[in-house]
C-alpha cells in the first residue's frame, strides 16, 4: 500500500473512533479490553497520536520516551483532545518529506512509510474498540489493508523480542486471507521469537497450487475477520481452522501487545 492510501485510512477511521467514543460515553465499557473504559481508550490513542507526530514534526535517530502523560480534563474536553491530535498527526504525515529521517521501531521502506502504516493500523483496532463500546455496526475494511494489517503483526511486531508467543514444543502456524492475492503467512513457533515467512499465495478463486509444506494449524478466511480476530477485537468462529487449536488459545492468551 501507498503512503497516502495509509494516511487516508488513519483520517477516515480516526474520525470515526471519535464520533463513536462521542456516542458510547466516557463510561462506556471496551467489549476486548474489560479494564478499560472509552475514556481510557480517548486518552491511549490521543497520546500514541501526538507522540506519532514529534516523530515525524522533529525527527530524531533514536527513542526519545514514550507517549506523553494527557492532560487532566473534564469528561466533555475528551473527544475534542482526541479529534485535534489525530488531526496534527494526519496534517504531519500529509506534509512530511518523503525523504524523511526519524527513528522507527519496525523495518520498513522508509521511517515514514512506517510512522503511516503504523499509526493507521493502531487507529484501526481501536476505532473497533470504540464502535464496538457504543454498540454500533463496524466500518468495514478494505482486504488490501487489512492484509497489510496480518503482515505487520505477523511479521513485524511479533517477530520483536516482546512477543510473549512462545512454545516449549516447536509448532508451526499458517494463516491464509482468502479474499486476497499473495496473502498467506507461515509462522514457525518455538521457545524463541516467532519467525514468519510470507508466501505468494494463489489469487482468490484460483486453483490450488501443490500443497505446502504441512503445518500444525491453518487459519483462513476473509482478511478483515482474520485481521480483528488476531488483535482479538473478533471471535474465531467464523474462520476456518484446520489441525492443533490449542495454538487458537495460545493465540488468545498471549498474543495481545
Amino acid at each position: 500500500m501507498e503512503i497516502t492510501e495509509f494516511v487516508e485510512t488513519l483520517r477516515l477511521d480516526g474520525g470515526l473512533l471519535a464520533d463513536a467514543a462521542e456516542q458510547a460515553g466516557p463510561d462506556a465499557p471496551i467489549p476486548s479490553c474489560p479494564e478499560w473504559r472509552i475514556r481510557d481508550l480517548v486518552t491511549h490513542v490521543g497520546r500514541v497520536h501526538r507522540w506519532a507526530a514529534e516523530f515525524v514534526t522533529q525527527p530524531v535517530d533514536h527513542r526519545t520516551g514514550g507517549p506523553a502523560e494527557a492532560p487532566d480534563m473534564a469528561d466533555d474536553e475528551l473527544v475534542p483532545w482526541l479529534r485535534d491530535g489525530h488531526h496534527r498527526l494526519v496534517v504531519a504525515l500529509h506534509t512530511a518529506p518523503q525523504d524523511l529521517e526519524t527513528w522507527a521501531f519496525l523495518p520498513a521502506p522508509s521511517p515514514l512509510a512506517f510512522w503511516a502504516r503504523r499509526q493507521a493500523h493502531e487507529t484501526s483496532v481501536h476505532r473497533v474498540d470504540a464502535q464496538q463500546a457504543a454498540g454500533s455496526a463496524l466500518t468495514p475494511l478494505p482486504s488490501a489493508f487489512a492484509a497489510d494489517g496480518i503482515d505487520e503483526l505477523l511479521a513485524g511486531i511479533h517477530s520483536m523480542d516482546r512477543s510473549r508467543l512462545r512454545t516449549d514444543t516447536p509448532k508451526t502456524l499458517r494463516v491464509r486471507a482468502t479474499d486476497t492475492a499473495d496473502a498467506e503467512w507461515t509462522v514457525s513457533l518455538s521457545d524463541g521469537v516467532p519467525a514468519t515467512v510470507r508466501t505468494a499465495g494463489p489469487a482468490p478463486e484460483a486453483p490450488r497450487p501443490e500443497p505446502a509444506a504441512p503445518v500444525d494449524c491453518t487459519i483462513e478466511g476473509p482478511a478483515e475477520e482474520i485481521y480483528l480476530a488476531l488483535w482479538n477485537r473478533l471471535p474465531w468462529d467464523g474462520l476456518k481452522v484446520t489441525g492443533d487449536d490449542a495454538l487458537i488459545a495460545l493465540w488468545r492468551e498471549r498474543g495481545g501487545i
